[in-house]
Parts: structure tokens; C-alpha cells; sequence
């Protein structure tokens, strides 16, 4: 049996909500949060000397004022470096080697259909081009295509344009970042360019989405389904746009706070809360069957 992490819960929560009023996307609910975190460490909802029910408690408190599911104090079972983003990014690496660089799945099916799933995250660009090329460059003969995001939990934004690009015949605005940090814009647009093949513009597309789906697998899903270009099968996604960054607070966690929103350009909103809704509601269990028959239907017609 392994023995609890002792730990001081003080300096988490007051770092915790330094954190916040310095970094969260929103600054009104980042003072408000910050107070309250301050208000239960007084009264004692945080006496626990254990860091796994520390975690649990500060998420509840900080994800119910607005519910964004981004804004957490994670648990880490294994010590974490304390270089920011370092605890993400060990975990993701892990993760990336055990998946065949995040496109863990490319089968053909019936009627010259192709799936390509990509899980459980969409990596780093600088990992995952290569693997991603390869999946979507084999894909790229079929008559219509599956991409699987039901068991992706997010990952990066220009990994999203990337794996677009190949799904777009031309370069096209997909999302607007509003960054706090500068109050600035920032424009993501697919690539003029890719390495391998496209499956283009035009085939039919079909995009498995689930109750986990969640972050930039949630935009990737989003981005299409606005342009038009592909039909979303499956359950509504998590709802959560707003991409975050990671403190290391304590060797076991991590406090990851959002300084980011999406636009869209068709929507000029997101999925944020509310998730992704799928243009043909369905278990997500069954949307593969359910896509497929909707791809042979088309093709056939």
C-alpha cells in the first residue's frame, strides 16, 4: 500500500490563485474564484493531507463558477518536474510512444471507405507530423473517409490545421485564439502545403465524436463541421475551448489554468460548455456503423 503524499494545502491555493488573477482567461471570474479558494482554505475545506483529495476538492471549487473544464488542479500519481508544462508534456510522450505517434488506427472498410483514428491526443506538430502524413497520406486513395475522435482527449491547435489541410483542398481560416496575455488575436488557417497526399475537399467526410472528446479534438470536429466540409456522428462533446497552460505546484500537482478562447469565423463562438452536437446524434458506440452506412448511402447515390 503506498502512503499518502503529505503536503501543506496554503501555499497550493495561494499560488493557485496567483495563477489565476496573473493568467485566466477571464480576469472578473478569475478575482471571484481567487476569493473563493482564499474564503474555503479559511474555513477549513481544505485540511486534507493528501494530494489527491486536494486535487478533487480545488477542481470542484474551481470549475463551479462558469464550469470550464479546463480550469483544474490535477493529480499526478508519479512525481512531476517543476518546469511549467513539463508535467503535461512527460505524461504526453508517454502516451505519443504508445500510440503510433497519435493515429493509432487505419483500416478500409466495405465500398472503399477508409477510418483513421486519431487517439488518444493530437500531439505536438513537432512529434506527430510525421505518423499523422503517414495516416492521412494512406487514407488519402479512399472514396470516403471516417476520422475517429471519439477517445481523443485535445492536444495542439496547429496539429488541428495540420490534419485540416488534408481534408481542405485550399488554405481557409479555421479558428480565431483570443489570448489574454497582450489581448491579442490569433488566426489559425490550414496549410497551403502538405507532406504526402490529400484526401481533399470534396469526398464525403464523417467525424466520430463522444462524451470524451474533448479540447482540440473538440475544434477539429468544430472547424469542419462550420466549413460545411464534414458530418459530425456520434454524442455531444465535453465543451471545452479554452486552451491552458500547467503550473507544477507540488511535486503530485499541477494547477492548468486556460489564457485562451476560440472564435470561430463561421460561428464567431465555440463549443465552449456545450460541446460540439453531432450532426447525427447517435451512441457513440454505434456512430462507426451508423457513418459507414451513411458514407456507402452517399457514394452509392
Amino acid at each position: 500500500m503506498t502512503t499518502p503524499t503529505k503536503l501543506a494545502p496554503a501555499p497550493v491555493i495561494d499560488e493557485t490563485a496567483r495563477l489565476l488573477t496573473e493568467h485566466y482567461v477571464f480576469p472578473e471570474i478569475a478575482e471571484q474564484l481567487a476569493g473563493l479558494l482564499r474564503r474555503r482554505l479559511t474555513e477549513g475545506a481544505y485540511d486534507v493531507d493528501d494530494a489527491e483529495e486536494l486535487a478533487r476538492l480545488v477542481t470542484a471549487d474551481l470549475q463551479s463558477v462558469n464550469g470550464d473544464r479546463h480550469l483544474r488542479l490535477k493529480h499526478h500519481a508519479t512525481p512531476v518536474p517543476p518546469k511549467q508544462g513539463a508535467a503535461t508534456l512527460d505524461a504526453m510522450r508517454r502516451d505519443f510512444d504508445s500510440s503510433l505517434g497519435g493515429a493509432p488506427r487505419v483500416q478500409l472498410l466495405d465500398g472503399g471507405v477508409a477510418v483513421v483514428e486519431l487517439a488518444p491526443m493530437l500531439f505536438p506538430l513537432e512529434w506527430a507530423a510525421e505518423p499523422l502524413s503517414a495516416a492521412l497520406t494512406l487514407a488519402s486513395r479512399a472514396q470516403a473517409l471516417i476520422v475517429d475522435l471519439r477517445a481523443n482527449r485535445g492536444g495542439d491547435p496547429d496539429t488541428v490545421a495540420f490534419v485540416c489541410s488534408y481534408l481542405l483542398d485550399e488554405r481557409t481560416h479555421l479558428n480565431t485564439m483570443y489570448w489574454r496575455g497582450g489581448e491579442r488575436n490569433e488566426q489559425s488557417w490550414s496549410l497551403p502545403h502538405v507532406p504526402g497526399a490529400r484526401f481533399g475537399g470534396s469526398k464525403p467526410l464523417y467525424v466520430l465524436s463522444s462524451d470524451s472528446t474533448f479540447s482540440a479534438a473538440e475544434e477539429l470536429a468544430y472547424d469542419l463541421q462550420q466549413l460545411g466540409r464534414a458530418v459530425v456522428v456520434g454524442e455531444p462533446t465535453r465543451g471545452g475551448a479554452h486552451p491552458c497552460q500547467g503550473w507544477t505546484l507540488h511535486p503530485h500537482l499541477e494547477a492548468t489554468v486556460p489564457f485562451g478562447r476560440a472564435i470561430n469565423p463561421v460561428s464567431s463562438t465555440n463549443w465552449e460548455g456545450t460541446g460540439v452536437q453531432p450532426d447525427v446524434p447517435c451512441a457513440a458506440a454505434d456512430s462507426l456503423d451508423h457513418a459507414h452506412a451513411l458514407a456507402l448511402a452517399r457514394l452509392a447515390g
